[in-house]
């Protein structure tokens, strides 16, 4: 896809990640299933080993007060430790460890006043809600931090800089030091292979985007040795150009669905059946198009992502 295009859609695809963050948080996740991920599991014991090295906090614990406005920063605050004052309000089942605490509203719209009653420290949030929400604090008098877990590299530099600046630096390294050995892992095992051409679809309802290489999933599926088509955007979605994607011809489709999943799976499944240029695609020939668990692959990086390597293993070389 040409930059020229790129340009000219990287507006409505930028406008699309605001719904996308919301969906984030509100699907339902392994631990809503009764289904605990392999990869958060092992994070979570190595976090807990790793505690009793970690130095005593330089504060007192009451001095920090810190809100967290979305469900994957939160999910990270309790693999290391740190105790919160104020949480998202989620349909996902957040961590046992602040079941008492005060839900502060959608990661997209937090209540304001609530999140002030709260005297925090600190707030945080992500960067891909920075454009909108970090004037809206502002002018409620407050300051929030936006971490960037558009890739896994980018969420290992914001797992360390929480273990920094909460002394909890021996928790996070346990949980980046499993990423990067996973990483390592791929990487070896997929050396020798051919690197499978890959159309990663996110849905929402009622319409898709492509994912470039510069989103989460995308991050994933270069991470597991995928050559996404789409490339020298520098956006994390674009519109879908079915005459493009068609040309490309991927070896696969990767349909992300997000928001209400059950309803964008139809959506997709009738798109697929109903627009003709699909049956064309070798991806769609070859029974090489998988639809993504909404719980593993999220719209930014989350203590999944292991599993969700993982799980792109077994889809990108059956």
């Amino acid at each position: 896809m040409n930059n020229a295009f790129g340009k000219m859609l990287g507006l409505l695809g930028l406008m699309a990640l605001l719904l996308l963050a919301a969906c984030s948080a509100t699907g339902a996740d392994p631990a809503a299933k009764g289904q605990q991920g392999t990869g958060q599991s092992a994070q979570a014991g190595q976090a807990e080993q790793a505690k009793n090295t970690a130095e005593p906090s330089a504060s007192p614990a009451a001095e920090q007060r810190v809100v967290s406005t979305t469900v994957a920063i939160t999910q990270m605050l309790d693999a290391l430790e740190v105790e919160l004052v104020g949480v998202p309000t989620s349909s996902k089942m957040l961590p046992a460890r602040y079941d008492q605490v005060t839900r502060v509203g959608n990661p997209m719209s937090p209540d304001m006043e609530l999140v002030k009653s709260l005297k925090p420290t600190e707030i945080l949030s992500v960067t891909t809600l920075e454009y909108d929400l970090k004037p809206v604090f502002e002018a409620a008098g407050m300051r929030a931090d936006f971490l960037n877990l558009t890739s896994v590299e980018s969420m290992n530099n914001a797992l360390k800089k929480l273990g920094e600046t909460y002394n909890k630096q021996a928790q996070a390294q346990a949980i980046v030091d499993q990423f990067e050995q996973k990483v390592a892992e791929i990487h070896a095992a997929t050396a020798e292979k051919k690197k499978p051409s890959v159309l990663i679809l996110l849905g929402v309802p009622g319409s898709y985007l492509v994912a470039t290489e510069h989103s989460y999933i995308g991050d994933l599926v270069r991470l597991a040795g995928g050559v996404n088509i789409v490339q020298g955007e520098s956006v994390e979605y674009l519109a879908s150009n079915t005459e493009y994607l068609q040309q490309s011809n991927p070896d696969v489709i990767l349909r992300a669905a997000h928001g209400m999943p059950e309803e964008v799976v139809k959506m997709f499944d009738k798109e697929f059946q109903k627009n003709d240029i699909w049956k064309h695609f070798s991806a769609v020939q070859n029974g090489r198009v998988y639809d993504l668990e909404e719980a593993l692959f999220g719209t930014t990086g989350n203590l999944y992502a292991v599993d969700a390597i993982d799980a792109l293993m077994g889809m990108l070389y059956p």
